[in-house]
């Protein structure tokens, strides 16, 4: 089996080791049932990471996921709103809070009074900065609008340190919160933080190895004998196929490199590094390493849930994490981790149709929102656009639009969407709001209560359509394949794990909720929560502070 010399080991941590291993898996280190708090907190957001890719790999993991399945598994949690995004998802993990709560309503919306001519908002910018756009921005917290674990971390000891470190801006900044002590994510070129901030030696050389690794053209990797039968090119509308990759590459291809299982490698490398360098876990206090893996999402983007590709993803994600852990062990610390992710995903139509999924479907290209407004337009008598949108999610009526007009805009708009086949519902922002906060098991909400648990008013649309299942509102599948993002339970189902050394293992099949998982961590350190939240404690067994109060 080939070695994959990787640009994690550029920091001297991660052994030269095949990413797919197929030995029996390591016992984690044994020790009696911890008597005191952990002074080390880690969480992974895996994104993209599905309950339903779980279940298919778990029985494959022999590496870092063995090790938490050992602990508490909860492999029916919920993001249990209906905007499934990454921003959104990631939003919940450490606040406690829905999006409806934490502002974070979708990876970008509409906002017709912003001080630019672009009106689409990034969820992880400052859009008032001079020049920017929602594709050209600064990065910035100042969109969430509650605090994170850490930050009731530090409200109990100002002394706590947070770390942040993830593949997309938008990952560490709603994990990391407004207070973070360091906080990295990948830009494109290397890892990069906000202005002013000094790369410690660790990220410079993280950087010169991903640097020169992605000049490096990259042979494929050995395909193990359980992802042979997943090896299946999928012929696509244009001439490409997906589904029989091994992640070979060629030189200066950093598309490549970001879909690859190497990605991850170097991001949960440059976690250890950080936590090394900076001796997290080692003082007289609790700290907090987060880390965003966000490798398995641009696969699922790109290549599909269900190839050659996702497993070659899954089986090598499993042995970076134990990697981590192993760096993580050396420290002689007592550290618990949590892992889950911020949305589930969905294969893309060509490939659910053999797997007996007749009614997947690419999006009707008349069902984009520019598509409908132009009818709305022609049949009212309306000149200039009219909707703002795509063709599922938020939709925006424009502020051009006459107010005497608005209402009939909205009801003629409504109906042409209900109207076609693709679609399964639609809901005003007025029936939205005035739809009871929901309670109870979240596979039982409504689709009214999903939306609810996603609207934020002065960011959410003036209505929101939900498509029929299995219908990828993707037209053309150019640069990505398959994507998440509805009302769906394939979309809302993720794993929840949580482990800490000499705890008693149990698994959980009852859902539960990402919005959980930062009380139960607060309990776990005998942290109190900070404002209204909308997640409740789990009991572990874990030790003190995991009995529920």
């Amino acid at each position: 089996m080939k070695v994959l010399r990787s640009a994690a080991l550029a920091l001297g941590l991660f052994a030269a080791a095949p990413l797919v291993a197929q030995d029996a898996p390591a016992p984690a280190p044994a020790a009696p049932a911890p008597a005191t708090l952990p002074k080390l907190l880690v969480v992974v957001s895996v994104d993209q990471f599905s309950a339903d890719l779980f279940a298919e790999y778990r029985a494959q993991f022999t590496g870092g996921f063995a090790r938490l399945m050992s602990g508490a598994v909860f492999p029916a949690g919920y993001q249990s709103h209906a905007a499934t995004e990454t921003c959104p998802g990631h939003s919940t993990i450490l606040t406690g809070a829905h999006p409806a709560r934490t502002g974070i309503v979708a990876n970008d919306w509409t906002d017709f009074s912003a001080p630019r001519a672009d009106k689409t908002v990034y969820c992880a910018e400052d859009e008032s900065v001079p020049g920017s756009t929602s594709s050209s921005y600064t990065v910035s917290d100042k969109h969430l609008k509650v605090p994170t674990l850490g930050e009731w971390m530090k409200a109990a000891d100002p002394a706590s340190r947070v770390v942040s470190v993830a593949g997309k801006d938008r990952a560490a900044v709603m994990m990391g919160g407004h207070q973070v002590d360091e906080l990295w994510w990948w830009d494109g070129k290397g890892f990069v933080s906000y202005a002013g901030r000094t790369p410690p030696p660790v990220v410079t050389r993280m950087n010169a190895g991903v640097t020169e690794r992605i000049a490096e053209a990259q042979p494929p990797l050995d395909l193990p004998a359980f992802c042979k039968a997943r090896a299946r090119a999928i012929p696509l509308p244009g001439g490409r196929t997906v589904g029989d990759g091994r992640f070979a590459r060629d030189a200066g291809n950093v598309a490549a490199f970001r879909a690859s299982p190497e990605f991850d490698e170097a991001i949960l490398a440059l976690g250890a590094g950080l936590a090394r360098d900076m001796k997290l876990g080692q003082g007289g206090h609790t700290d907090l390493l987060i880390v965003g893996a966000s490798a398995t999402d641009y696969v699922g983007h790109t290549l599909g849930t269900e190839g050659s590709e996702m497993c070659l993803q899954m089986l090598s994600l499993d042995q970076s994490l134990g990697k981590l852990f192993a760096v993580l062990d050396t420290f002689g610390v007592d550290y618990a981790v949590a892992l889950t992710a911020d949305h589930g995903g969905h294969d893309l139509p060509e490939r659910n149709q053999d797997h007996a999924a007749p009614m997947a479907a690419r999006v009707d290209p008349a069902l984009n929102a520019t598509a409908i407004g132009k009818q709305v337009a022609a049949k009212l008598g309306i000149a200039g656009p009219v909707l703002v949108g795509g063709s599922f999610g938020d939709v925006y009526i424009d502020p051009s639009v006459p107010a005497a007009k608005r209402a009939a805009v909205q009801a003629e708009a409504i109906r042409l969407y209900r109207a076609h086949p693709q679609v399964y519902g639609v809901y005003t922002a007025a029936e939205i709001a005035a739809a009871p906060a929901p309670k109870g098991p979240p596979e039982t909400w409504t689709m009214l209560e999903r939306a609810h648990a996603s609207y934020s008013k002065g960011r959410s649309g003036d209505f929101v359509v939900a498509l029929q299942p299995r219908i990828t509102p993707i037209a053309v599948p150019k640069g990505s394949v398959a994507t998440h993002g509805s009302f769906w339970d394939y979309d809302r189902r993720v794993p929840m794990l949580f482990w800490r050394k000499g705890m008693t293992g149990f698994e959980q099949p009852l859902s539960v909720e990402t919005v959980d998982i930062a009380p139960t961590l607060a309990a776990l350190i005998g942290v109190p929560v900070q404002g209204t939240i909308d997640g409740r404690c789990l009991d572990l067994d874990a030790g003190p502070g995991t009995t529920c109060k």
